[in-house]
């Protein structure tokens, strides 16, 4: 029925379909990781928070020196 090229052949334009669909999704999630995995790698170093990406959104971290507690804490 098929041979081993034939199947081979296949394979590969399957491939070639999946990844002209997923290419462009694939490649902002491997963008988005690499720059979070450079920010903490930065913050390690640097030995302060390093602000968080959380969907597209900076969130700065909360100073301890100085913040004022909420009701109810000691």
């Amino acid at each position: 029925m098929f041979g081993l090229s034939e199947l081979a052949i296949i394979l590969i334009v399957v491939i070639a379909v999946l990844a002209v669909r997923k290419g462009p999704e694939l490649t902002r999630t491997a963008g988005r990781s690499a720059r979070i995995l450079k920010a903490e790698a930065r913050a390690g170093r640097e030995g302060r928070p390093e602000p968080q990406v959380v969907q597209g959104e900076v969130l700065r971290p909360a100073s301890t020196e100085g913040a004022e507690q909420g009701p109810g804490t000691r």
